[in-house]
């Protein structure tokens, strides 16, 4: 019976030094805890914690674009061709979503029948500036001829916005290039202008927006 305990007491000791020593192991075979993401779970004493995710705008030391957005975009030059300065329009009007895993959504002031919800990526390119490109796709002709249901088919545009946010992180300011196309992807009118945008809070109200 002596002989046994000895036995089973010599295994156990053996399996804790196992345990102890197979992240060192694991490390050496080339496995490093940077390659688990976009997040990955690291153990500390009596708790686990979410480690950092991969998705992160690289602003750890100031504002941050991600998140909801009030955007203005007026015209400058349409074709090539510069606006009046007393009527440069507003081509859109639009809520926007800055997502940290560099996508973008876009509600836009269009007739929800003939499409009004539009999709984008970005990147950051310097400090406090972001490259936006946003497609909206294939929707429908508005207004129309009778200026309701669904008018003719109408191809994609694309939206090239380069935007700075401002030091307190509440609105940033850019300019933008808009071209449209049609279905067959020739190319359309285009648009040059300025774009604007204030943040959207819990604290927003709908006429604070009109």
């Amino acid at each position: 019976m002596r002989s046994r305990n000895c036995r089973l007491a010599s295994m156990l000791v053996a399996l804790v030094l196992a345990l102890v020593t197979a992240p060192g192991a694991l490390a050496q075979c080339g496995l490093s805890m940077k390659s688990y993401k976009p997040a990955s779970w690291q153990p500390s004493i009596g708790t686990a914690h979410l480690a950092r995710t991969a998705f992160d705008d690289g602003d750890e030391d100031g504002p941050a674009i991600v998140g909801m957005w009030h955007v203005l975009f007026v015209a400058h030059t349409m074709s090539g061709q510069p606006i009046p300065s007393n009527a440069y329009p507003t081509i859109d009007n639009a809520l926007v979503v800055w997502h940290s895993d560099h996508t973008e959504i876009m509600n836009s002031f269009r007739p929800p029948q003939d499409g009004n919800f539009c999709l984008g990526v970005w990147k950051k390119t310097g400090t406090r500036t972001y490259l936006l490109n946003h497609i909206p796709w294939f929707a429908n002709q508005f207004p129309n001829a009778t200026n309701n249901g669904i008018g003719d088919p109408v191809g994609p545009t694309q939206i090239i916005e380069n935007v700075t946010l401002s030091g307190d992180g509440n609105s940033y300011s850019g300019t933008f290039t808009l071209r449209t196309y049609a279905t067959d992807g020739t190319p359309g009118i285009w648009f040059t202008g300025l774009v604007s945008a204030t943040r959207v809070t819990t604290s927003t109200t709908v006429p604070g927006l009109l």
